[in-house]
């Protein structure tokens, strides 16, 4: 671990990083869930085949590291093994992954509220009963949303996904984020102009690509090609892990939060995003580098 920050939950540990021997062209897909980190591992996937019909496979191709359910020397041979340009996917802030002078790493965030609507959505569709006392599924008393604004960045709490996690994974990759092999992404900028970060992101990756090829790849894209190809697309897809597979891509939308939180509730979440982000900050976590234009 070195000078890396612990983060151990229940389901993750970023200490198995340690077992990955780091290429000096891997990417690093980072995010805090449900923040489009799917989305950025396909175009990744795609951007290195230039075929639109590869089959992703992410979660044995493009791994999440972190997560405790395999095996870590059985991910640790499989990503050697790799003759490939390699990817992997961290749900781990930056402060706690080994940080190469080389490789790539892309970083994307959401406004965190829709990332919280999502993951709750998201609970609904996976065999884990763990996250049902932080995500009840009755929940009239508003339990998941105070938990949401009360948690902890690390520890316990990590694999709940806390607003505390989410301003941590954003505050550690924007201490990075003059290193040249470190960028950022928002999900509402690649919703208003997918092609652009698909083109934005080739760049990053020195893949180069016909016109044809990339409006091929900006099409598979889509987030209704990936939810009409769920079984390809999702994370472990046609393999029984998600009770839906489509559901995995639920709606893709911005602002579904919107309308369903109380006026105190919104005050106690903005006390926290003002006590920890200055304004230009939380601006660009909730709305990118577009800023708020729906405001």
């Amino acid at each position: 671990m070195k000078n890396r920050k612990l983060y151990l939950g229940p389901l993750t540990d970023n200490r198995r990083w340690d077992m990955v021997r780091i290429r000096p062209d891997d990417v690093f897909v980072v995010t805090p869930p449900k923040c489009g980190t799917t989305w950025m591992q396909t175009i990744v996937s795609l951007l290195f085949s230039g075929d639109p019909e590869v089959e992703t496979e992410l979660s044995v191709k493009m791994p999440w590291v972190d997560i405790r359910i395999r095996e870590m020397p059985e991910v640790a041979e499989r990503l050697e093994a790799m003759q490939h340009r390699r990817s992997m996917k961290s749900h781990t802030p930056m402060d706690g992954l080994p940080l190469d002078d080389q490789a790539q790493y892309i970083c994307v965030f959401r406004h965190p509220l829709d990332a919280h609507f999502s993951f709750r959505k998201h609970v609904r569709n996976i065999p884990m009963t763990w996250f049902d006392t932080w995500y009840p599924e009755n929940d009239e008393e508003g339990i998941t949303f105070r938990r949401f604004l009360d948690g902890g960045a690390e520890g316990f709490d990590t694999d709940a996904m806390p607003l505390a996690h989410i301003i941590r994974h954003y505050k550690a990759a924007a201490a990075v984020s003059d290193r040249p092999n470190v960028s950022l992404f928002h999900y509402a900028d690649m919703t208003r102009d997918s092609r652009g970060t698909i083109f934005r992101l080739a760049d990053i990756l020195g893949t180069t690509h016909s016109e044809a090829v990339m409006d091929q790849l900006v099409q598979a894209a889509t987030f209704d090609n990936m939810k009409d190809k769920a079984e390809r697309y999702a994370p472990s897809g046609g393999k029984g892990f998600f009770k839906s597979d489509a559901e995995f891509f639920h709606s893709g939308t911005s602002g579904k939060w919107r309308g369903k939180l109380t006026a105190e509730e919104l005050a106690d979440y903005d006390a926290v995003m003002d006590a920890h982000l200055d304004p230009k900050d939380r601006e660009w976590l909730e709305y990118g580098y577009w800023g708020n234009v729906a405001a």
